[in-house]
């Protein structure tokens, strides 16, 4: 995937000689999609190597609300997401929904698991709004009706909490392998769950020339 992106920009790239600087600000949560991002960024500023990259990780809520302020020029975030506001693409990577746990959990035995085994546990969930309510539908289950000791906005902070033994943190695979922790796990949750990444701007924003163009790269695929 990543080596066909590479020849894909290197092919858009080619007949461009501008000579283009500035700085592009890029808002992003933890995705998997951040591998196809950071793989754009590369080949981007190969290309122009005056252009700068301003990344600020962050939960999805707070990247539009920055998008909408016009302190950023384009976000990395996880669907669902209200796009009403937005331009945007989708990224063809899938994220799947599962548990984080501690390697000597009970459930760490198992290769996949079901929404009802779960329910029984402490659940560490996503403090996002959207996330918490697509996540409690998918396990048929009420927030009043499950242990949560904690939210989270992002899974570093789950992470800490999961290895100290204050629950299981219910996540994205993408999410996770960002972080990598040798005392932690992770498994599947059945009936399987997914999601996408969108890189999504601001409709009808005034972009530098730098990140116009970098926007322009961005639609192309």
């Amino acid at each position: 995937m990543i080596v066909e992106l590479s020849d894909k920009l290197e092919h858009t790239f080619k007949d461009r000689k501008d000579v283009v600087c500035g700085t592009v600000r890029i808002g992003a949560a933890e995705a998997v999609g951040g591998r196809a991002l950071a793989a754009y960024m590369k080949e981007f500023r190969e290309r122009y190597p005056n252009v700068q990259f301003d990344l600020y990780n962050g939960m999805a809520d707070n990247i539009k609300e920055m998008l909408e302020r016009g302190l950023l020029d384009l976000g990395l975030v996880l669907e669902p997401i209200d796009t009403a506001k937005f331009e945007y693409v989708r990224l063809p990577q899938k994220e799947t929904w599962g548990l984080l746990l501690r390697k000597d959990h009970e459930l760490a035995e198992k290769e996949n698991i079901t929404v009802e085994e779960i329910r029984q546990y402490p659940l560490i969930m996503p403090g996002r709004e959207n996330a918490k309510n697509e996540v409690l539908h998918w396990m048929q289950c009420e927030e009043k009706h499950l242990d949560i000791p904690a939210y989270y906005n992002l899974l570093s902070n789950a992470a800490l909490l999961v290895e100290a033994g204050m629950g299981c943190a219910v996540c994205l695979d993408g999410a996770l392998s960002i972080h990598a922790d040798p005392d932690l796990c992770f498994r599947r949750i059945l009936p399987e769950h997914t999601t996408r990444s969108v890189i999504l701007w601001k409709k009808n924003h005034l972009f530098s020339q730098a990140a116009s163009l970098f926007v322009q790269t961005i639609q192309e695929y």
